[in-house]
């Protein structure tokens, strides 16, 4: 009966790689060259194991003596076709010091099964049958693999070969690593925008699914930002350049990708720990299977040792004992979770982020360019001693050092260029605001702080927004409202996170109590702390984390800023807005959303608890079968068969759960 099964085995194997041989054959498939040897491999081994099998013994006996050992030669190229690079880096891992690996465990199995068969009987099927069924298992594991880096390698596939620049009316292409700071260059229909920069002539619509995951095209005018990697679809743009390639976006993305692998989680590290203790113990525990019950029998028990059962049970023991599912399919879970993540536009930086991320309970927010949009107005001028156009005037020139939206927004009111001539003597006051002279006349622009520090009546505003009062020579001289935009999607976001499982959400902000309590309130945000200084919100996070109920429960920043960095570093895990937040935001983060919509913040959440819950599934799975596949081999009611489902089975099945992480569009 078994013999029936394993020929039935052996056909739809060969069917199945015939199959895949034709699929291969096409260029499309992106199967490797090594993955089609290994096909061919195979096929050529299990066809001629049905041969020899269709054939059986009889034949061989009209060689007489000889057809005993002609016979065992045929078995042992065979064995050979399908086995052979896995002796090779078992021995290789012999020469190393390397010993005790998956490869060490299968050659010492097989080997061990053809020396009995040849002992005993010369039925070689079984040996053989073992390592094609393995081979079969490691190309599935093989092909799994690839196929989630070639995902994510698709998905990454946003570098630019080359950046048009206007010459003598003929567009030039030059090494995207060429194109200086301030270049003008041209991006036509269909083409990648290579660079980070500002549009300056022409309007048309973008494809940002490479970046946000985003199906839905965003349009494009003149004077917006833009950032590479995303896909011109319509009109012809001309982009001022805002940085080298090296620093653009797309840069950095691919860099963060790249280099996510090389930081590894506490469950990756806990695999790797327990296969270094495990492999070794069923070695031992093999042997001393294979040694230690023919002892007692014969010298105890005075019985026959039965020496051919036990090594045959202990063969079987280290077949059923290789680590494969548990050595691949853990790295290939996080591996696949980090290509989702990145499919849906939410870059992280490696496993052991994505595992802190999984126990998210605390999320921190900032509040300008995270929960608003950081885009600035002018809203309103009271109480002004001078010509309103003149009081935003003095402002205006005062800011024009900062890069702070408040001060882009008083210039984009001001409506005319920044003559920087005007401007001597800038004293930046950190939470303040800033003292400057404009042709020569002392101007303070800032918050309350900064007239209280100079000693200035102030005249309070009632409005809700960012109040800047101005002083020109040490007398008051009226104040600006300017108002922020709360982002569509933000309440939305604060909403999803609670459903996620999120226990407490806080703002933390520099603004005026009276702006942040109002933000706070329409977002339903639990905890809100305004008018902190980049120091403040540090501290306030240290508070926070100390808050905490246990070392399970981690606390999440969300920022944007260049003042947000060492938030971003303190928090158990950091979050930047990507698209639009600063450089040092980006570097300080552990993740990077790519498109600013803090309803990605949840997405991410539920991203990283799938992947989690995958790599506990194929843990418990992985380690239970083994286990009791152990025990049934070591008493004897389990045979090599059995423990090819436990090595080879357990590994599919965990490989391609593993692959599941990669599916994250319904979440």
């Amino acid at each position: 009966m078994q013999e029936y099964i394993v020929n039935g085995l052996l056909i739809v194997v060969a069917l199945l790689a015939l199959i895949l041989q034709i699929i291969a054959a096409r260029p499309s498939t992106g199967m490797t060259r090594k993955q089609k040897v290994m096909l061919w491999r195979i096929l050529a081994a299990t066809t001629l194991l049905l041969i020899l099998q269709a054939l059986g013994s009889a034949i061989f006996n009209l060689l007489g003596g000889a057809g005993r050992w002609v016979r065992l030669t045929i078995f042992l190229i065979d064995y050979l076709i399908i086995g052979y690079d896995i002796l090779r880096k078992a021995y290789k891992g012999i020469r190393n010091g390397q010993v005790f690996d998956e490869n060490f465990l299968m050659a010492v199995a097989t080997l061990g099964a053809l020396t009995l068969a040849v002992y005993e009987n010369g039925d070689y099927l079984e040996a053989i049958a073992v390592m094609l069924f393995y081979q079969v298992g490691e190309w599935f594991q093989s092909y799994a693999v690839g196929k989630s880096r070639r995902n994510i390698s698709d998905l990454m596939d946003i570098r630019p070969d080359y950046a048009n620049i206007e010459h003598d009316g003929k567009l030039k292409q030059v090494d995207p690593d060429e194109v200086c700071v301030g270049t003008i260059i041209v991006v036509q229909p269909g083409e990648k925008v290579p660079i980070d920069g500002t549009v300056v002539e022409g309007s048309s619509t973008l494809n940002t699914a490479a970046l946000t995951g985003e199906s839905l095209p965003r349009e494009i005018k003149t004077g917006d930002e833009i950032i590479s990697g995303c896909i011109n679809m319509t009109g012809l743009l001309k982009i001022q350049t805002t940085k080298e390639f090296g620093e653009s976006t797309v840069s950095k993305i691919l860099d963060l990708v790249e280099n996510a692998s090389s930081r590894k989680s506490k469950s990756e590290g806990f695999i790797s720990r327990f296969a270094k203790i495990y492999t070794p113990a069923v070695c031992y525990a093999a042997l001393a299977l294979a040694i230690l019950p023919p002892l007692v029998r014969m010298l105890i028990m005075g019985l026959d040792a039965g020496w051919e059962t036990w090594i045959y049970r202990a063969l079987t023991f280290l077949v059923a004992s290789c680590p494969c599912a548990l050595v691949i399919s853990i790295p290939l879970s996080f591996f696949a979770g980090i290509g989702g993540a990145s499919k849906a536009g939410v870059l992280v930086k490696g496993s052991n982020y994505l595992e802190i991320l999984s126990k998210t309970k605390v999320v921190v927010f900032d509040k300008t360019g995270t929960l608003t949009q950081g885009v600035f107005e002018v809203d309103g001028i009271h109480h002004s001693e001078i010509e309103n156009a003149k009081l935003v005037e003095y402002a205006a020139l005062a800011e024009s050092a900062s890069s702070h939206p408040i001060s882009k927004s008083l210039q984009k009111a001001y409506g005319k260029e920044i003559d920087r001539s005007r401007v001597t003597d800038i004293q930046e006051i950190s939470g303040n605001g800033v003292i400057a002279k404009v042709d020569g006349v002392e101007v303070a622009a800032g918050n309350d702080k900064l007239m209280d520090r100079l000693g200035v009546q102030y005249i309070s505003c009632h409005s809700v927004g960012t109040i800047i009062h101005v002083a020109i020579n040490g007398k008051y001289a009226g104040h600006i409202v300017i108002s922020d935009v709360v982002k569509p999607h933000s309440k939305q976001a604060i909403q999803t996170l609670k459903e996620a499982g999120v226990r407490k959400t806080v703002m933390l902000t520099g603004d005026a109590k009276k702006v942040a309590d109002q933000v706070a309130e329409a977002l339903s945000i639990d905890e809100v702390y305004s008018q902190l200084l980049p120091a403040d919100k540090v501290e306030k996070v240290e508070e926070l984390l100390k808050m905490k109920h246990s070392d399970k429960t981690k606390l999440a920043f969300v920022g944007d800023g260049i003042n947000d960095a060492p938030v971003l570093r303190r928090a158990d895990i950091g979050i930047a807005m990507g698209a639009m937040g600063s450089d040092a935001a980006i570097e300080a983060a552990d993740v990077v959303l790519m498109d600013d919509d803090p309803m990605q913040i949840s997405k991410a959440i539920k991203i990283s608890r799938k992947c989690l819950r995958i790599v506990y599934q194929n843990i418990v799975v992985a380690i239970g079968i083994k286990l009791i596949c152990l025990v049934l081999v070591a008493l004897g009611f389990a045979n090599m068969w059995l423990a090819v489902f436990a090595d080879v089975g357990v590994m599919i099945i965990a490989v391609f759960n593993a692959i599941r992480a990669l599916l994250v569009k319904n979440l």
